[in-house]
């Protein structure tokens, strides 16, 4: 597994955290009424909202976060990709104010509007939301929202998580510490939207398992939409246990800066991540390397400024989409199929699907490690949860092969079925040599096809598709074998 993420950039934190901080998700449902200007009549809405904050809430402080989710207007608009911020200050200012953006009719509309809390009257303050509608700083409307105690409370509390935040920068630091057998992988890939080439860079350590001197190499590609894939290598050198990512062989790939030369291939990038980390292993698996790999997304989604020369010709790169991502192990799977898409609005998934060297993993059929992070939630919640089931029921399943790979699943309400296609002029092989000594071969494809099905359970009317993706060229994915 060696491809990498090919993410467009978007809204999204890009801010470095300290590592070991947490941070507040809560999930809160909101009912009400609202008046057009204009019109003689109230309609009914609906606020289904996921609120992200990057440190614990503090009742005595201010405290701001990100909200998406879903608002709904009888007879006008459901909007499932609604966004904004709230300030969550009950005590500081005495108030939680929520300002979102959302599409009603054709109509881009802003939701202001605030609970005042006060001791006088608790309840109602800390549950009624009066709000005005905008359309261009204009006022168009007028309502007001209730928290629903009855209904709403038990799920409200039930939904609080503290999850823990990640820096960037410490995880792109090397995780080698000198132990013979490993392999530790950075790469990047990036799409630039003028010309729609797929570019993939690949920087790799390799610890042979005899004890011999460790060494650095790698490669950087591209994909054309037009002609066919190139590629060059660089290395091997030595490796000089460099403190803050990978420096070798006159190439880089640091926090925030990527820079290299190959044969014919130059490169100047900058990095700026709009997506938080995604753990597509569980995230015990990278600080403690129990299982044989673990894969890590420090930036999911990214946007890069720079050159990147290939065969004289040259990109000159501003925004262009693209991601990063990690491994560590102790070599290659036994066969591997990876994708990484990005499904527009910020959303990304990523399917890792492996079968393992060793001697009683190497008999089971693929584990499948499916991360969807989709309106700021991530399914299945534990990354496990695909590759294990519950008891080893219920597991994820997937059938490697090319052209064509699928992966199909359920967890809770929800089902997925993926469906790549990796055509072969869009498909670059190349070979591996894992610590000891044991070769593998890789198939990649920075712009392959992409079919993505979302279901969910609705009683009593069985499965309704609750989202649907067709990626034409813009899916990245690979599929390894021995």
């Amino acid at each position: 597994m060696t491809a990498g993420p090919n993410a467009r950039a978007g809204t999204g934190t890009g801010a470095h955290r300290t590592p070991g901080t947490r941070g507040t998700t809560f999930r809160e449902t909101m009912l009400g009424t609202v008046r057009f200007d204009g019109e003689d009549r109230t309609r009914r809405i609906r606020l289904d909202l996921r609120v992200a904050a990057d440190r614990v809430l503090r009742p005595l402080a201010t405290t701001p976060a990100r909200a998406t989710g879903r608002i709904r207007i009888a007879r006008l608009s459901d909007d499932p990709r609604a966004r904004g911020e709230l300030e969550i200050s009950p005590l500081a200012r005495r108030r939680i104010r929520y300002r979102l953006s959302f599409t009603a009719d054709g109509r881009d509309l802003t939701l202001d509007g605030w609970k005042s809390v006060t001791p006088r009257r608790p309840l109602t303050s800390m549950t009624v939301l009066p709000f005005t509608l905008y359309e261009n700083g204009t006022r168009v409307g007028t309502g007001t929202l209730r928290f629903p105690l009855t209904t709403g409370l038990a799920p409200f509390l039930a939904s609080f998580r503290f999850p823990r935040r990640e820096a960037t920068d410490a995880l792109i630091s090397p995780r080698w510490k000198g132990e013979p057998g490993r392999t530790e992988v950075w790469y990047t890939t990036l799409t630039d939207p003028a010309t729609g080439t797929g570019l993939w860079l690949h920087h790799e350590l390799t610890a042979p398992a005899d004890g011999s001197p460790p060494y650095a190499h790698g490669w950087a590609a591209a994909f054309p939409a037009h002609g066919p894939v190139r590629h060059a290598r660089f290395g091997p050198a030595p490796w000089d246990r460099p403190g803050d990512g990978f420096t070798a062989a006159g190439v880089s790939a640091t926090p925030g800066r990527l820079t290299g030369s190959a044969d014919t291939f130059r490169w100047d990038l900058c990095e700026r991540a709009t997506g938080a980390p995604l753990f597509t292993f569980p995230r015990w698996s990278w600080r403690r390397p129990l299982l044989p790999a673990a894969q890590i997304l420090p930036a999911a989604r990214a946007a890069y400024d720079g050159t990147f020369t290939f065969d004289g010709t040259t990109l000159t790169l501003d925004g262009a989409p693209g991601g990063s991502a990690r491994i560590y192990g102790h070599g290659n799977a036994r066969r591997w199929a990876w994708l990484h898409a990005d499904l527009g609005g910020g959303d990304v998934l990523e399917v890792v699907a492996a079968v393992s060297m060793r001697p009683v993993l190497r008999r089971l059929p693929p584990l499948v490690f499916l991360r969807l992070r989709r309106d700021g939630g991530t399914w299945p919640r534990r990354p496990e949860r695909g590759a294990i089931g519950w008891a080893g029921l219920g597991r994820f399943r997937a059938e490697v092969g090319l052209p064509t790979w699928t992966v199909t699943g359920r967890a809770g309400l929800r089902r997925i079925r993926v469906e790549v296609t990796q055509p072969a002029d869009r498909t670059l092989a190349l070979d591996y040599t894992d610590p000891d000594g044991a070769p593998a071969l890789c198939r990649n494809s920075e712009r392959a096809d992409a079919h993505v099905l979302l279901e969910r359970r609705w009683w009593p009317g069985g499965w309704r598709t609750e989202a649907e993706w067709h990626l034409d060229g813009t899916a990245h994915a690979e599929v390894g074998t021995r």
